[in-house]
């Protein structure tokens, strides 16, 4: 059996500074996504002509974005939940991480769909079938990103905001602000497809004031309000 060196030690992980950028990182990712299927797919226009008139590029190349925008969101569930700390919930936790995860999945499948039809639409097959597939196609990427998905987003969403409202640990305005996003996009996220744009221009918000928080984004404060690489304290303004 070897014997440990005389310097070994147990070290605890610590979550990376860098990792607040996760959420950035997905904003653009996601949102340019959702940019290149809503123009793809505009609203008014006929279900399934779409893809029969040739939004092939974009819709593979959000395809392409959605997998890496993905990878992103679980890194931000990761900071989001680091800066709770001992703060940390059961209850809200686990509706926080299940809408989150439920939203991720949602998402990737709709953007299967998406490649599955532009794969049919490169296919030889008969114009009356494919047009049929575009259009059970497109009801169904819009059910799974508008419908469910954004709903899970607006849930994840409620939960965080709870858990904030519980400890304190972002200010006020952005509690409320969480709320008034979410609750919108339960209600009327079937009014229009560019209300999920909302979404990531949240993230991206949150993420922002992590770094802040953290201090990897300087906005002149007093050294002694914030901590580099410290957990976020409660906000008690």
């Amino acid at each position: 059996m070897s014997e440990r060196p005389p310097d070994w030690r147990l070290r605890r992980l610590s979550t990376p500074r860098a990792a607040a950028f996760a959420g950035v990182l997905f904003a653009v990712l996601f949102g340019t996504a959702l940019v290149l299927i809503k123009t793809a797919m505009p609203e008014g226009g006929q279900p399934g002509s779409q893809w029969i008139d040739g939004a092939n590029g974009k819709l593979m190349l959000a395809s392409k974005l959605m997998p890496f925008a993905g990878i992103a969101f679980l890194w931000f569930i990761g900071v989001v939940r680091d800066g709770f700390g001992k703060f940390e919930d059961r209850f809200f936790l686990s509706v926080f991480l299940g809408s989150g995860l439920l939203f991720l999945a949602m998402i990737f499948a709709s953007s299967a769909v998406g490649v599955g039809l532009v794969a049919v639409r490169a296919t030889k097959a008969e114009a009356a079938a494919s047009g049929e597939v575009a259009v059970f196609g497109q009801h169904l990427l819009i059910a799974l990103s508008n419908t469910y998905a954004l709903r899970m987003a607006g849930v994840f969403m409620i939960s965080l905001a709870t858990i904030w409202l519980k400890t304190r640990l972002m200010p006020t305005w952005l509690v409320a602000t969480t709320y008034l996003v979410a609750l919108t996009i339960l209600i009327i996220s079937d009014v229009s497809m560019w209300i999920t744009v909302a979404f990531p221009i949240w993230v991206l918000v949150v993420s922002l004031l992590a770094l802040v928080r953290v201090g990897i984004i300087d906005l002149h404060h007093d050294d002694n309000d914030v901590t580099s690489g410290a957990a976020p304290t409660p906000d008690r303004s």
